[in-house]
């Protein structure tokens, strides 16, 4: 039940798919998404059509950071609300997240308290401070200006440094993209997000198995319970 001080915020929630994760992990995640949410408007961006929110299909293209924020962009556009919330396809969202706190229109707003949990080892969450997409609540029209001054400023996309192609607001990104550096806050709320790294996810690309585990580390957390319970809702036979 969502406390008496949240705010019922102008916010529109984009959730985001590449449709390669199991139908067990998607539908548990967005299952929990809908929950979340309440009455908030959702938009859905996916390479095959979906029936979540309202979907938008981008169709059979190519996996790349550049694509993804080009993806997000459409998305914005499409929302109408002063406020956006972006959802990735393998992260659990408490209700709070979107209810509790908005940013300053000149700022971009990262959920700094979120787990991880690998899903390739014996269940473990362990604790993670950096701000990603997947946390991310933004002033609608500040998320549309701030991508859009990027593709203006690569026209020729082979010529994006790709590596410098990361979250708004985090301005060593933007300081080696040479454009406009921007606000960003972190904020924290009571209960977690929990973001599962798994062989589909776009990041294990570059990291694999070998990504580590934060010093910080759990068997049980606010709100989700047990490791092993949450792993369940990734593969049916997690123990």
């Amino acid at each position: 039940m969502m406390a008496d001080h949240y705010i019922k915020p102008e916010i529109t929630v984009i959730y985001y798919t590449a449709n390669v994760i199991n139908e067990h992990f998607a539908n548990n995640i967005r299952a929990q998404l809908l929950s979340a949410i309440g009455g908030l408007p959702l938009i859905s961006l996916s390479k095959k059509p979906l029936n979540f929110g309202t979907n938008i299909c981008e169709g059979e293209t190519e996996r790349s950071i550049i694509n993804v924020y080009r993806t997000l962009l459409v998305g914005a556009k499409a929302a109408k609300t002063k406020y956006i919330a972006f959802c990735e396809d393998d992260t659990l969202y408490p209700d709070e997240h979107f209810h509790y706190h908005l940013p300053p229109p000149d700022t971009f707003a990262y959920n700094m308290t979120r787990w991880n949990i690998h899903s390739w080892s014996n269940p473990t969450f362990y604790l993670v401070t950096r701000r990603i997409l997947a946390t991310l609540i933004a002033p609608r029209e500040l998320f549309i200006e701030a991508i859009e001054e990027r593709f203006a400023k690569y026209p020729d996309l082979s010529l994006l440094p790709v590596q410098w192609m990361g979250e708004p607001g985090r301005n060593n990104y933007e300081k080696a993209l040479g454009v406009t550096q921007r606000k960003s806050e972190g904020f924290n709320t009571y209960n977690p997000l929990v973001v599962f790294s798994h062989p589909d996810s776009y990041g294990f690309q570059t990291h694999g198995r070998r990504k580590k585990v934060g010093k910080i580390r759990a068997l049980e957390i606010p709100y989700w319970g047990t490791a092993e319970q949450v792993m369940k809702l990734y593969k049916k036979d997690a123990q």
